[in-house]
């Protein structure tokens, strides 16, 4: 019989970590998506975050995942309750689409480039090698992360500026 994976859907903000029943799912457009994996536990997770950094002269008390820095304390504590450490993950990254565009043709705003460089800069800071990646264009993505095999699955979807 085959085995059926829980499938989780994760919105903008949100984060996942859980074992090989799992499935997660999300939809990319400047965000970032995150997806670390342990192959000899089959354990990992997939975060989602919207901007680079959080508030830091704000104190929370509660990490948001919508930030990129917040949301790799929340793997680190993931990871701290499972006794691994980050060389043991295989680490991937999505998204950081362009979404809008004056009609200069340029961004209006380039949080996506922002997303992507604290991204990688986070990933380096706490010991991750990064092992693959689908960044930037002009479009969405849609991502699902199966944690039994590790695979990632990204069906990208590219905006067309002509009229």
């Amino acid at each position: 019989m085959l085995e059926q994976a829980i499938d989780v859907f994760i919105k903008p903000g949100e984060f996942y970590f859980g074992d090989k029943e799992i499935r997660i799912k999300t939809i990319l457009g400047s965000c970032v998506a995150l997806t670390l994996w342990n192959p000899r536990l089959h354990i990992g997770g997939m975060c989602h975050y919207m901007l680079p950094t959080s508030n830091e002269s704000k104190k929370e008390l509660v990490l948001d995942g919508r930030y990129a820095d917040n949301a790799m304390k929340l793997f680190m504590n993931a990871i701290e309750k499972t006794n691994t450490n980050p060389a043991d993950f295989e680490v991937k990254m999505f998204g950081g689409g362009l979404q809008f565009e004056r009609a200069s043709g340029r961004p209006a705003i380039n949080v996506s480039e922002k997303n992507i460089e604290k991204g990688r800069q986070l990933l380096d800071d706490y010991g991750f090698t990064l092992k693959s990646q689908h960044l930037g264009g002009i479009g969405y993505r849609s991502v699902i992360f199966d944690l039994k095999s590790g695979h990632v699955w990204v069906r990208y979807v590219e905006n067309s500026t002509e009229k």
